[in-house]
């Protein structure tokens, strides 16, 4: 099952990665999957059962690494154990058994991912000013009979139907909407203007309390009521993903960014992210990799917490709002000095390699020491008997504290 819903996921669009973080401001302790309804969504994440707000803080961050960098399911699995763990978290639906876990995994994972993809695609519908929606159902092979019954209608914007019936309209559904200006653009995009509305649309199921065909809680359109926030943030992010990155940490409220960027820099993707970054890089300049991907020129290890602004303010650098960055042009520049195993042995050092960036985020949750000599940070962290030293150096203009030097030494400090 995982294939197709990386598949299905995998690329993320800047309306839907901003509407899922502006749930991110309202962490919502819940004991039952409906304590949220309808678009209470829209402005507050949620995992039924999860009490605590670092737990939330957490899961929060996992769910928007998985958006934001479409890094799949499995990746997101693995973030969610260690969080799980680090938080002793028990007695959540699904714990016991790994077809529980996966269950779990699966819904937390797919719920967030199909609801803040249709909010972001009702920012862009909202943005476009389109006249006409049209119903695709998502070609499921076991299709609920009622989703395939609205497939290619055509109806008015502002229709009442789609207040309800907006996909998704119920766990699991993959259905989606499209905008069309006229009635032959709806019909070039696959929909049928003739196709009539069947009379019982808008019957109640008296079990859900819903419109027939729609699950227990899913009768609101997912975004409709942030659209126009969602479009605002759109509109100031550039350079994805970094910039975007930068932009939505410096929009949560203070009250949840350390907890939020605690979590970010803790979780297992985003050291795996990191080091395939630094292997990039490094292919590209060997001239091994010629036409790849473009390579962002930074990465983000999350905001500043907020002792490490206290710390610097208290030697007259004033930090807030700063972030850790890793570049192109510093991993360049360690792998020239500190690369070659040769050159590090007599200086009782190891070269660094692309595993060792990994551990960078782990160094800025829990330094083993954290010191300022000018505008540069040397931060130390300990693993077995080796000491990393990665000095981080003040931009300014960028308001960041950006990586431009490590240094690894083995079996002493340094």
């Amino acid at each position: 099952m995982a294939e197709p819903i990386r598949a299905t996921f995998r690329k993320p669009f800047t309306e839907q990665v901003a509407a899922f973080r502006l749930r991110l401001g309202n962490l919502v302790p819940t004991s039952a999957w409906d304590d949220l309804q309808h678009s209470a969504h829209d402005r507050g994440f949620m995992v039924a059962g999860a009490m605590k707000a670092d737990l939330l803080a957490d899961l929060g961050a996992a769910v928007d690494k998985a958006i934001a960098e479409g890094t799949g399911i499995e990746a997101f699995r693995a973030d969610f154990r260690e969080i799980v763990a680090r938080h002793g978290w028990h007695g959540w639906t699904g714990e016991g058994s790994a077809k529980g876990e996966a269950w779990r995994t699966k819904v937390i994972y797919r719920t967030n991912m199909a609801t803040s993809m249709a909010a972001g695609r009702w920012a862009q519908l909202v943005d476009g000013k389109f006249k006409y929606l049209i119903y695709q159902h998502s070609g499921a092979a076991h299709p609920r009979l009622d989703h395939l019954s609205w497939d290619k209608m055509v109806l008015p914007f502002d229709h009442e139907f789609w207040q309800t019936h907006y996909p998704p309209n119920g766990w699991g559904c993959g259905c989606k909407v499209r905008g069309a200006h006229t009635l032959a653009g709806a019909r070039r995009v696959g929909g049928d203007p003739d196709k009539p509305l069947p009379d019982n649309w808008n019957n109640i199921d008296p079990k859900s309390g819903t419109p027939v065909g729609i699950g227990k809680g899913w009768d609101y359109a997912p975004g409709r009521s942030v659209a126009p926030v969602i479009n605002t943030m759109t509109r100031k992010t550039v350079n994805w993903p970094f910039e975007l990155a930068k932009a939505y940490m410096d929009s949560l409220p203070e009250s949840v960014v350390d907890d939020f960027v605690t979590a970010y820099r803790a979780s297992p993707s985003l050291a795996d992210e990191t080091r395939r970054y630094v292997e990039r890089v490094l292919a590209k300049q060997s001239g091994a990799v010629t036409n790849g991907p473009v390579i962002q020129p930074y990465r983000t290890f999350g905001r500043l917490a907020s002792r490490d602004v206290q710390k610097l303010r208290s030697l007259g650098i004033e930090s807030e709002g700063y972030d850790y960055t890793i570049s192109e042009y510093a991993i360049r520049h360690i792998f020239s000095k500190h690369g070659d195993q040769k050159v590090e042995g007599p200086r009782g050092q190891r070269a660094v390699v692309p595993s060792d960036y990994a551990r960078l985020a782990l160094m800025l949750n829990n330094p083993a020491s954290f010191r300022i000599d000018g505008a540069q940070v040397l931060i130390e962290g300990l693993f077995g008997n080796e000491r990393y030293v990665a000095i981080f150096e003040a931009r300014r203009k960028r308001r960041m504290l950006s990586l431009v030097s490590m240094r690894i030494f083995v079996g002493k400090a340094p």
